[in-house]
């Protein structure tokens, strides 16, 4: 099976961070420059991560394991080199006899289920620190729950009232869209994409082409990372279904989880110039 297929049908539970809005407010009330967060790193193709220390990125696990090798990622406008990855130990990679099972019977369930016990959460070590992009801080706190969080993607979007497509651009313009949070617990946070008049003012969800990028919590005046969008909770026909229409859920890598791994590696591994 092809990439795109694999992708097409992993959007049906697990892609991540771009941006879908409200269908009754203007797609320019959601765009942003790149200077809303300079720390944003753009994978090969498509697919994000988060600079949390000089020297390493953050990102999901599904958004780096799909190709064979990441030799440099984009920050701030920049090349940047990679010297290696680490994949958390947890990560669960879809089987392919699992995949074919879906395409042939468009059942999806079992891939939910394979989806929520996975640890999708990888690191980027850089070969070099970066001294132009200040890194975004972890949010350590355990009380995601009702918050209202921040996402940022340039991937694919489309409204609420009508999703977008499988085959539609994995790749767009930078966009920003506010949601509450309302579950938290163990290596997942979620949210539901409402309708007006339950929705906020810049209601949003993640969708297709922007893995691991930035869910984020504001603390006083710092918005803190909390999340990397990973899975999609949708109903229906894995073939045929649409994504990012109102009533989905997105399902976010809760960072707290896993601030020790995290913090471990990175402690572990010499730092340039050290």
């Amino acid at each position: 099976m092809t990439r795109f297929l694999l992708l097409a049908l992993l959007a049906v539970s697990s892609t991540s961070s771009a941006v879908v809005i409200r269908h009754d407010l203007d797609d320019s009330k959601y765009r942003v420059p790149a200077s809303e967060l300079p720390a944003l790193v753009d994978m090969p193709g498509e697919g994000h991560g988060v600079l949390i220390a000089p020297q390493w990125v953050v990102t999901a696990a599904h958004a780096v394991t799909w190709q064979t090798e990441i030799k440099a990622v984009v920050m701030n406008g920049i090349s940047r080199e990679v010297e290696h990855l680490v994949i958390h130990p947890g990560y669960r990679k879809p089987p392919q006899e699992l995949i074919n099972q879906i395409l042939t019977t468009g059942d999806a369930t079992l891939l939910r289920v394979l989806l929520a016990s996975s640890d999708d959460i990888a690191l980027l070590k850089l070969v070099e620190p970066v001294t132009d992009v200040s890194p975004v801080a972890l949010y350590e706190g355990e009380d995601e729950l009702s918050q209202i969080a921040k996402i940022i993607g340039k991937g694919a979007t489309g409204t609420g009232a009508i999703g977008y497509a499988a085959h539609d651009s994995h790749r767009t313009e930078l966009r920003r869209a506010f949601n509450q949070i309302t579950s938290a617990h163990g290596r997942w946070f979620c949210y539901v994409f409402d309708k007006a008049p339950s929705a906020l003012p810049l209601e949003g969800m993640t969708g297709n082409g922007d893995s691991g990028g930035p869910t984020l919590i504001q603390v006083n005046d710092q918005w803190l990372l909390a999340g990397l969008p990973s899975w999609t909770a949708a109903s229906g026909d894995a073939r045929t279904l649409r994504l990012g229409l109102y009533g989905q859920s997105s399902c976010n890598v809760r960072i707290s989880h896993y601030v020790d791994w995290i913090e471990s590696n990175m402690s572990s591994q010499p730092q340039a110039g050290g």
